[in-house]
């Protein structure tokens, strides 16, 4: 895990912030304050902006506000207007708290009138000035745009994996981490495993099991929701709306799930891939509505050290259910989803006590939202959080291909899926053929070299 841990300074939060923020403007060299910067320095709150309000910004905000620290929600941005008004709603409802003391106590960090709730592409653009820390939660499509422009101002941010869906994507990402920290901005990313117990137990005793020399990682399980296009969206609408099956906004399953366990493996080995190949296809989420992501990747990752990841993800109703990692060690075993360590004839070195276990989304917020509360530069997840993403479009690149990948010839392919522009009637960079159908991968004849 690419985590600074640094001697706290002598200075005060309010100076913390404020000089981020000010390094960050380049206004340590100029008179004016704008009113951002005002704002973030005018006292002793921990004022937040999140941008994208669906339902993981819903949860991301509220475990935000849950934090033991003075956390203020302050504005909101979203493509779309009622995102930003069901979030609302939702951070507000009794049905969200255990009691009314939480949800009074949430209520009264809540901050966001009318005109700080910014819809539209360019929304990002004015919720972020109003805030010390930044919540991206966007389709990730989006995240190195939004990330580039939060770290600009100088805020601190938690944004949420995977952190790009294409080299290009994370190239910015990976020259933006380099600027967050030498500005000491606070970046987690929500790879969550990292602040959970378990796995950092786990992490603390890798050594029982020597060397690793082959891992395997799984996310199967049914899929996800489906949104059917509506009378009168726009193309650009209707993929925004239904974003999960359009790589230049969610990357695939592979990248949007599986990335999970992929950066688990990539964390307990201290490196990533040199190479990938693959093979995968959609056997039954086919339909108009399934844009053109794979229903299914099975990817054999090579490190520089010859090991290999065993990694398969699958979205088919009916299937083997299960999301897990396991550790190969010239030694010994670790069993990450039960918490366990084994020697290599199978004799327990460790058990997790699962009564201390934790909620990791709770516990990455709040110790984000502590470190910035006592003036300390802990986190740089960005770095690590990129090289997990790419990890995951190289599988992607290999399945999508059938062939034989390698992470330098990608990362540095300048391959960019994004949209030229955004605009509610711009085109995106699929479209479907006249009965509705996108174009999807087929192995063997796309190529990408």
């Amino acid at each position: 895990m690419s985590k600074t841990q640094q001697t706290p300074n002598t200075s005060s939060r309010r100076e913390f912030v404020k000089n981020s923020t000010l390094i960050a403007g380049g206004l340590l060299t100029a008179p004016l304050l704008s009113r951002a910067n005002f704002f973030s320095g005018a006292d002793a709150t921990i004022k937040v902006a999140l941008v994208g309000c669906g339902g993981r910004g819903t949860g991301a905000v509220l475990q935000a506000l849950q934090s033991k620290q003075n956390v203020k929600l302050v504005a909101m941005a979203d493509a779309f207007k009622d995102n930003i008004d069901n979030c609302y709603t939702s951070i507000t409802s009794p049905d969200a708290f255990d009691s009314a003391e939480a949800l009074a106590r949430v209520k009264k960090a809540i901050d966001v009138p009318e005109e700080r709730k910014f819809a539209g592409f360019d929304g990002y653009l004015k919720a972020i000035p109003l805030a010390d820390v930044v919540i991206l939660c966007t389709p990730p499509g989006f995240r190195p745009i939004h990330f580039e422009e939060a770290i600009k101002q100088g805020k601190h941010v938690f944004m949420e994996k995977p952190v790009a869906v294409d080299p290009a994507g994370i190239q910015k990402v990976l020259a933006t981490a380099a600027i967050a920290k030498q500005k000491k901005l606070n970046v987690v990313v929500g790879l969550q495993r990292h602040y959970q117990n378990s796995y950092r137990e786990l992490f603390k005793r890798k050594e029982l099991i020597g060397d690793i020399i082959a891992a395997q990682a799984w996310w199967n399980n049914d899929g996800v929701w489906v949104r059917p296009r509506k009378a009168g969206q726009t193309e650009m609408e209707y993929q925004m709306r239904n974003w999960y099956y359009f790589n230049w906004l969610c990357g695939d399953h592979i990248t949007e799930q599986h990335i999970h366990n992929l950066d688990v493996v990539n964390w307990f080995k201290g490196t990533y891939p040199v190479s990938a190949q693959g093979m995968g296809g959609r056997q039954v989420r086919k339909g108009k509505d399934h844009g053109e992501i794979f229903d299914h990747h099975y990817v054999e990752f090579t490190y520089a050290d010859g090991s290999i990841l065993n990694s398969q993800c699958r979205h088919i109703p009916g299937t083997m259910s299960k999301v897990d990692e396991l550790l190969v060690g010239t030694k010994g075993k670790i069993f990450c989803g039960t918490g366990k360590i084994t020697d290599s004839k199978g004799n327990a070195l460790f058990q997790f006590d699962y009564k201390t276990e934790n909620n990791p989304y709770q516990t990455e917020h709040d110790e984000l939202f502590a470190a910035i509360a006592k003036s300390q530069f802990r986190f740089s997840d960005a770095e690590n959080g990129a090289k997990s993403t790419m990890t995951s479009i190289l599988g992607r690149m290999a399945t999508y291909s059938g062939q034989v990948i390698e992470w330098e010839k990608a990362i540095n392919s300048g391959i960019d899926i994004m949209p030229k522009s955004f605009a509610w009637d711009a085109p995106p960079p699929v479209l479907p053929n006249t009965e509705g159908f996108y174009p999807v991968a087929v192995p063997g004849i796309t190529k990408y070299f």
